[in-house]
């Protein structure tokens, strides 16, 4: 796949997200369509922001249109690309659900989590049923540890990996841009390690991601405009687990995505304590709202965030690709 492609890529996905955006907020806005957030800082947070899932829709949306496009062009509308594509356009109408029963049925908890959790492992069955008619293998594998030819074990790992990762970006999206920036470098980290094994349709797939997200981000970024929402984020975190399966590198996922994994991980860490020692380790989870609460500014905590993201992704490539 060459440069220009690549840049095509790019550019379709950000130029559609750029110019629908300003209509759509604009639509919203003189239908006073919004969410209020009140949080347990809600003196610092309290605003009225646009419809979540309206917003983030775009980015998917955007996303659609280029792989099929691009993909037709190159020649790379290949079961991967579809597949991939279809589990972040599923994960997204997921979300979107999600949000349209916290919006408009003001509901706060949107789906059950049983609700949301099935539907999840739908779409993760509906991914494998294509992975096993392409006969790609199956084993589950611990790099230098053990190699275990089982289906069983595979497909309940492949389940648990997209279920988890897409709750785990969700958990990350709480800040104005903190997932919209993280996002852009691990789907831009693998779309290097797509390219690196010649697997244009991946690659593809992973830089209309990146351009989408460019595009959101102007609106996304501290002051928001939009929201990510479910609709983008659970879509983000499932499109990242099938890419890491579909490469043959889902243990990546715990460094590139190492940022997601310790937001996850701060929250059972203190539901664990508070329900076993009836203490907190941190002042708030996920745990950038515990930085947040030490007085860190929402800007310090993306930057540093993107920072940590980014240098996890470079020890990644530079040691395994």
């Amino acid at each position: 796949m060459e440069i220009s492609h690549i840049v095509f890529d790019i550019v379709s996905s950000f130029v559609i997200v750029a110019i629908l955006m300003p209509f759509l907020i604009g639509y919203l806005v003189a239908h006073k369509e919004g969410q209020s957030i009140r949080g347990l800082f809600w003196e610092l947070h309290e605003k009225i922001v646009l419809t979540p899932s309206n917003m983030s829709l775009l980015v998917i949306l955007a996303a659609l249109i280029t792989n099929i496009w691009v993909g037709a062009w190159q020649g790379q509308l290949t079961h991967s690309l579809l597949i991939t594509t279809f589990v972040i356009v599923l994960y997204g109408c997921i979300g979107f659900i999600d949000d349209f029963i916290k919006v408009f049925k003001k509901r706060n908890l949107g789906l059950r989590a049983w609700q949301k959790a099935l539907l999840q492992i739908i779409v993760g069955i509906i991914f494998l049923y294509v992975y096993n008619g392409d006969q790609l293998p199956m084993n589950f594998t611990i790099p230098g540890v053990l190699s275990i030819d089982s289906a069983v074990i595979f497909i309940l790992f492949t389940l648990f990996w997209l279920v988890g990762f897409s709750n785990a970006t969700n958990l990350t999206d709480g800040l104005d841009g903190l997932l919209g920036g993280l996002g852009t470098i691990s789907y831009a980290t693998y779309g290097i390690i797509a390219l690196n094994q010649n697997r244009a349709d991946i690659a593809i797939v992973c830089f209309s991601v990146v351009g989408a997200l460019l595009a959101f981000l102007l609106y996304n970024h501290k002051p928001a405009k939009i929201f990510m929402g479910d609709v983008g984020s659970l879509a983000l975190g499932a499109g990242l687990a099938a890419i890491s399966i579909l490469l043959g590198h889902y243990w990546s996922l715990l460094l590139i995505g190492f940022v997601y994994v310790v937001e996850t991980m701060s929250v059972m860490l203190q539901v664990f304590s508070f329900k076993v020692f009836h203490r907190r380790i941190f002042k708030m989870t996920p745990i950038h709202h515990h930085f947040e609460m030490l007085g860190w500014s929402e800007w310090k905590i993306d930057i540093v965030f993107w920072i940590v993201g980014l240098i996890c992704s470079a020890i990644y490539l530079i040691l395994f690709v």
